[in-house]
């Protein structure tokens, strides 16, 4: 039997942006169809990981990014009609468990068009992602440099940074 990872998620009136917060994810498998059917999966720690959803309405899929980090997957998703949609899924009722409001990202409809963060024209691949030598992995990490990893996961996926496999993590050793 699957497990549901974490799934947060936004709008804005042109797109649905949906992260699911699963660190170390492997064999990572997204499909979205134009009718607006979402599924996802993936393996960490060999346990299965499922998502699958009905959306609301129909989507461009053709104009949908997503990008597959080290943490969490950003998908953002272009509406097939630029409208507001009431909710995420199509049942009606309580939401499953596993799917939360991004108020990270939330804006609401009526100040959609004030200034918000936007991600389309900035470019993301000069920044220096290299770590300290004395990190340890047992200390968590601060939530400031958590968030500045999803920002970078959204602009990637709405900028067309689009992964079809996770990459692999390149190890290099230290010259003395």
């Amino acid at each position: 039997m699957s497990r549901h990872p974490s799934v947060k998620w936004a709008q804005r009136s042109d797109k649905i942006y949906i992260t699911i917060e699963l660190p170390d994810a492997s064999d990572v498998k997204l499909k979205l169809e134009p009718a607006g059917k979402f599924f996802f999966s993936a393996v960490k720690d060999g346990n299965p990981y499922e998502v699958d959803i009905e959306l609301l309405d129909k989507v461009n899929v053709e104009e949908s990014k997503y990008n597959i980090g080290v943490r969490h997957i950003v998908y953002v998703i272009q509406k097939a009609e630029k409208k507001w949609w009431s909710r995420l899924i199509k049942q009606d009722g309580k939401p499953p468990v596993f799917l939360k409001v991004d108020w990270d990202k939330w804006v609401d409809e009526d100040e959609e068009n004030e200034s918000h963060l936007d991600y389309d024209d900035m470019d993301f691949s000069k920044l220096d992602m290299g770590g300290d030598d004395d990190f340890d992995m047992d200390e968590e990490e601060p939530k400031e440099s958590q968030e500045a990893e999803k920002e970078e996961s959204v602009a990637a996926a709405e900028k067309g940074d689009a992964k079809e496999e996770p990459a692999e993590p390149v190890v290099e050793e230290a010259k003395a």
